[in-house]
């Protein structure tokens, strides 16, 4: 009998415009044997496209899921900073960030603020929504090429500023967000991770930390925009949201916000800017039970849709990955 990777080639990869390529995969009911036999046939054809769905493995559950990613060899990442509470499943297997269904998450790469974020993302729907929902991926590099060039240069030269502030009324706790609420434990991983710190009267805890915007891919060496300014930005905000955290926190005290390197808010028109691109570059496939979806995090961004009905989907994460600056970024400051 055949090897499962002799029967699987790049050139089975489906492709049709506006969705990501496909693999379909056959005549197996052990995905965890399909990994370990596929692993380099993945890696080229992400490589090659940035995302990748697998159609045809029969996942079932998280099991399932942390087993393909063992299978794969890929070094599990644990989340650290999260920004709400998740379901663990085994090392690097979670469930789905807790989001609104009725409204779309935007476009980011996963854990892009960190200094070793993951290099590889697995999405496995174990059961797909009634409407919508899909995992939606942007290609950096493209979305990179569509910003404005003084726009890119100043990125580039600057990075990008992230502000904290943990409570415990929204989003993750000190203790869920850094795995404890000693707060010299807190603060030994903020002064190794680059973050600055401050301790508010009433307890919360807030934090700012400088990041690279656009890096050079750590294999093909490609320049990606990558990070979460958008994302993480006020001006994503439903503007309900946003009016009701600035009433209540006040416009320094919101749960999260982003600006330039330097410190300088973000208009809200270049907040749609980088969205727009983001939208002209993106490619769903409605999600079908069983589907993997790998997703390359430093080349490929990913989103997800507003949805209808059940959804069901483990994400694992994996290949700590610390990229590196793409020229011609300056390095001074930026960690």
């Amino acid at each position: 009998m055949p090897s499962i990777e002799s029967t699987i080639s790049p050139l089975d990869l489906e492709l049709e415009p506006g969705r990501p390529a496909m693999l379909r995969v056959r005549g197996t009911h052990d995905p965890a044997g399909w990994a370990a036999e596929a692993r380099q046939v993945l890696a080229s054809a992400l490589a090659e496209h940035g995302a990748v769905v697998i159609r045809g493995l029969e996942l079932h559950d998280a099991t399932d899921v942390a087993a393909v990613l063992d299978r794969l060899g890929a070094e599990p990442v644990a989340e650290k900073e999260t920004f709400a509470q998740r379901e663990t499943y085994g090392p690097g297997v979670y469930s789905a960030s807790p989001w609104p269904p009725n409204q779309p998450m935007c476009m980011h790469h996963e854990l892009s603020y960190t200094l070793d974020p993951p290099g590889l993302m697995l999405f496995a729907c174990l059961s797909e929504p009634t409407v919508g929902g899909a995992t939606c991926v942007a290609d950096a590099a493209a979305v990179l090429d569509a910003l404005p060039t003084g726009l890119v240069e100043r990125f580039e030269r600057d990075g990008w500023l992230l502000t904290r502030t943990y409570n415990d009324e929204i989003g993750a706790t000190v203790a869920e967000a850094f795995g404890t609420a000693d707060r010299n434990e807190v603060e030994t991983y903020c002064r190794t991770q680059g973050i600055s710190w401050s301790w508010q009267s009433d307890g919360s805890l807030r934090t700012t930390q400088r990041r690279r915007a656009v890096v050079r891919h750590p294999v093909d060496g490609r320049r990606c925009w990558f990070n979460q300014t958008a994302f993480l930005n006020e001006w994503t905000l439903a503007p309900e949201v946003r009016e009701y955290l600035v009433e209540e926190y006040g416009a320094g005290g919101l749960p999260f916000n982003t600006f330039y390197g330097d410190g300088e808010p973000l208009d809200e028109d270049v907040v749609r800017l980088i969205n727009s691109a983001y939208e002209a570059h993106t490619l769903r496939m409605p999600w079908q039970a069983g589907d993997l979806l790998a997703v390359d995090n430093i080349r490929t961004a990913h989103s997800r849709d507003a949805y209808e009905g059940p959804r069901s989907v483990v994400v694992a994460m994996a290949s700590p990955t610390r990229p590196a600056s793409a020229p011609p970024a300056t390095e001074a400051g930026l960690r």
